[in-house]
């Protein structure tokens, strides 16, 4: 069975395809490059460049490759960017997805995994997000997730398609064998800024928002190291192909860190300090958000392996190291 991957060259895709070629899967990568890497593709997987709203080229991957199952990534998603430039994330996201749901359909894909987020719950007032709260996104980036969602649904009820929605909470973390990591260019995620800050790619960083009603006034996320969340994929893939009835799940560990306590790890773990700036709140930010994974522990029987926050800040510290590395050594030949 071939697997599309798409946004495959790109941070979480990239480490997906890592783990289906391991698995010795049939894989296709379909990435525009905007923000993913030809390098981060495995050899043995076939990257084509393309966009997931080209209907024709999509339609004609589905065919040439006999394609029967699609993990669907590719989406442009900093909420800020998406405040600021909100129809380009309905093009890109939700027109995008559907143009790919078409041709899936059409060509009668057996299975679908879909790359959702916890920004779709928007600001809860609980301790835990669960599944069965009413979505309320707080941001364009959080509606056309919900958008496709909603659409993956309806396309599932009136075809035999069959899907996992995996809602994301805070991805962070590298792979530990250094294949991929986090690589896009002017990232905003709060531990990529902070490893960066600590070796000295920037000379500082922000903290956006410290009157927040948390217990030392910043954000609260659920950070999951992305193996883990690249473990919740395969363990996606498994449960359809042995029948499983679509469904969508949390993908996070159950509990959070506040934005002090991450800027903490990194300089506890790097051994290094660094300069801190403390800056107004960001539009669309939810002062805390932290999953409930009672629903993806029963269904996919799912145990995380790096549930540490300093694990993870190691594993994201030593693929900055090793990104800074490899540049330092093309500028120097």
């Amino acid at each position: 069975m071939t697997i599309l991957v798409t946004g495959g060259a790109g941070y979480i895709g990239s480490h997906i395809v890592h783990e289906l070629s391991d698995r010795g899967e049939s894989v296709v990568v379909l990435d525009n490059l905007s923000s993913g890497f030809r390098e981060s593709v495995p050899a043995t997987a076939q990257l084509v460049v393309g966009d997931i709203g080209d209907g024709v080229l999509v339609a004609k991957l589905l065919s040439e490759y006999r394609v029967q199952a699609i993990v669907h990534l590719a989406a442009s998603s900093v909420v800020p960017d998406s405040v600021a430039n909100p129809l380009g994330y309905y093009t890109n996201n939700t027109a995008g997805s559907l143009v790919l749901l078409k041709a899936a359909v059409q060509a009668r894909v057996n299975y679908f995994v879909f790359s959702s987020t916890a920004a779709v719950y928007g600001n809860p007032q609980g301790p835990l997000v669960s599944e069965g709260m009413i979505p309320q996104p707080m941001s364009p980036y959080g509606a056309s997730k919900l958008m496709t969602e909603r659409m993956l649904q309806d396309a599932g009820s009136a075809s035999s398609l069959k899907y996992v929605v995996l809602r994301y909470f805070n991805v962070a973390g590298a792979d530990p064998k250094l294949r991929t990591g986090q690589s896009t260019r002017a990232a905003t995620h709060l531990i990529k800024v902070a490893v960066q800050t600590a070796l000295g790619a920037r000379d500082h960083m922000a903290i956006f928002g410290t009157d927040y009603p948390t217990p030392d006034g910043t954000c609260i996320r659920d950070y999951i190291h992305v193996s883990d969340l690249v473990g919740a994929h395969v363990g996606a893939l498994g449960y359809l192909r042995e029948g499983g009835p679509s469904t969508l799940m949390n993908c996070g560990y159950g509990h959070g860190y506040s934005v002090r306590e991450v800027v903490e790890a990194v300089k506890r773990v790097s051994g290094l300090d660094f300069a801190v700036t403390m800056q107004p709140r960001r539009a669309g930010d939810p002062a805390a958000i932290v999953a409930d994974v009672r629903t993806i522990q029963s269904i996919l029987s799912w145990t995380p392996a790096y549930d540490d926050l300093e694990t993870i800040v190691h594993h994201a510290l030593s693929w900055e190291q090793n990104l800074m590395s490899r540049q330092s050594n093309v500028l120097n030949k």
